[in-house]
């Protein structure tokens, strides 16, 4: 990927980036969800009794976006605005998302492509749209140094390059057989407004509703019919910090093809898939009988939901017989990182300030930052001195998991990942490779993606300059 265009000039910056709007879910994680090429399983607990909801509704599945091409550039129009939503049933919310007023559209990037994005402010204070899984240069990442004040229009560029032909064989018909799923559990007032900052979830009288593609399902069961006998599912998590959990009301299996960073190397049958907040997985089924989709929710921070929600019934009425998906979707080469160079993330707190590397990130001038140079392998031991849960996010390049609480990673857990759960007083090392992109200059980010964690200080800021 290589960009044509400068970042547009920042105005109106005013402070870092410490707190933020909720903007339609997080979609900044949800663009790159539903966009890249191929868009976690831990232990499953009890998790209070299950709500499932005698109305149904169906599903609603985000508009495709449509884009203009011209000399080689396909551009994509969004505008970031203010509206409402009902987000516990009955009671209206203020909300923002982008093109609408909660969510927003899909965008479908097809490898060689170049893409424009033409990124409207109309929310009436700065804000930034930044990337989940795209490996782009750090000034068009949509870090806290290229906020774009109201009124302005953000416009990065970048090129399109996935070289797997593993598409072409899986589900693709948006909406049809390729559906997005866009899960959370947020948290409101009994007026219905939205808290997502430490002071909010402090507050009392809070209720925890859940949101499939943006709509209530702590009492609906969700509909879609699936006219194709297989079907793929795009998941995001989209809360601001519980964990979710994707499982069969039957107890059967799932075939996940992708973890956050791209495909697998090869289709994996689960019973659940288990995600933090910020993580994205894709998974296929191959349906002769009707499936009830189930979130299991549990807190991933002080306090938040739980519970089982039946949220989507899917009715099978497929009469084709789908081609055997490939034996191999994706070559990993796993890292021999016995000349990886070594370093510790240690993820602190001190009260309710929380911390990385012994500094709170609450502005641009006080983050630990992290250096490192284009070509560098590394393996970072990311270690939690706190006994509160979170889930370590990196910009820039995936990473592989190379233990998990000292155990080896398995199945699943060998794919590409920018985010992964390090459990109270535990650790997880990781590995990765810097390449293509280097700035002396604009950084990347590197943080907790639990937006409390994240708001209270446990935010660093990564640099990589020539070597």
């Amino acid at each position: 990927m290589t960009h044509t265009t400068e970042p547009a000039p920042r105005a109106g910056r005013g402070k870092g980036l410490h707190r933020r709007k909720f903007l339609g879910g997080m979609l900044g994680a949800g663009l790159a969800a539903t966009a890249a090429g191929g868009t976690a399983i831990a232990f499953l607990t009890d998790a209070g009794k299950q709500k499932a909801g005698a109305a149904t509704t169906t599903l609603t599945i985000p508009d495709l976006l449509e884009g203009t091409t011209s000399d080689g550039t396909t551009t994509f129009t969004l505008e970031a605005r203010t509206g409402t939503a009902e987000v516990i049933s009955g009671v209206t919310s203020s909300t923002m998302g982008y093109n609408q007023s909660f969510l927003g559209p899909t965008m479908k990037w097809t490898r060689g492509d170049t893409v424009l994005l033409n990124i409207t402010n109309s929310l009436g204070a700065d804000t930034t749209v930044h990337f989940h899984g795209a490996h782009v240069p750090a000034k068009m990442d949509g870090g806290p140094q290229v906020a774009f004040a109201d009124g302005k229009t953000w416009s990065p560029v970048i090129i399109v390059e996935d070289d797997s032909t593993t598409s072409a064989a899986l589900p693709s018909d948006y909406g049809v057989d390729d559906i997005p799923i866009i899960l959370q559990c947020l948290a409101a007032d009994s007026s219905g407004d939205i808290k997502y900052n430490l002071t909010g979830y402090l507050s009392s009288g809070l209720s925890y509703p859940v949101l499939c593609n943006g709509t209530n399902v702590d009492d609906t069961t969700l509909s879609f019919t699936a006219t194709k006998t297989r079907t793929r599912f795009r998941l995001l998590n989209a809360s601001p910090s519980d964990i979710i959990t994707v499982q069969r009301s039957d107890g059967g299996t799932m075939t996940q093809i992708a973890t956050d960073q791209g495909y697998l190397a090869e289709a994996a049958e689960v019973t659940s898939i288990r995600l933090v907040a910020g993580a994205r997985a894709e998974m296929v089924m191959d349906l002769s009988a009707d499936v009830t989709l189930q979130a299991v929710v549990t807190t991933g921070w002080v306090r938040g939901g739980s519970g089982t929600y039946d949220f989507l019934t899917v009715t099978a009425s497929g009469s084709d017989t789908p081609d055997s998906l490939p034996s191999t979707l994706n070559t990993i080469d796993r890292y021999d990182t016995s000349d990886f160079t070594a370093r510790t993330i240690t993820l602190g707190q001190s009260g309710t300030t929380m911390l990385i590397n012994g500094s709170a990130g609450t502005s641009m001038s006080s983050m630990a930052m992290i250096s490192t140079t284009l070509g560098s392998k590394e393996i970072w031991t990311i270690k939690n001195n706190t006994q509160l849960e979170h889930s370590f996010h990196l910009h820039d390049v995936p990473y592989q998991l190379i233990s998990i609480n000292g155990e080896d990673p398995t199945g699943v857990e060998l794919g590409w990942y920018d985010t992964y759960e390090v459990v109270g007083g535990g650790s997880i090392e990781i590995a990765m490779e810097f390449t293509d992109f280097s700035d002396d200059t604009y950084m990347y980010m590197l943080h907790c993606h639990l937006l409390q964690h994240e708001d209270e200080g446990m935010m660093a800021s990564l640099m990589v300059t020539e070597s």
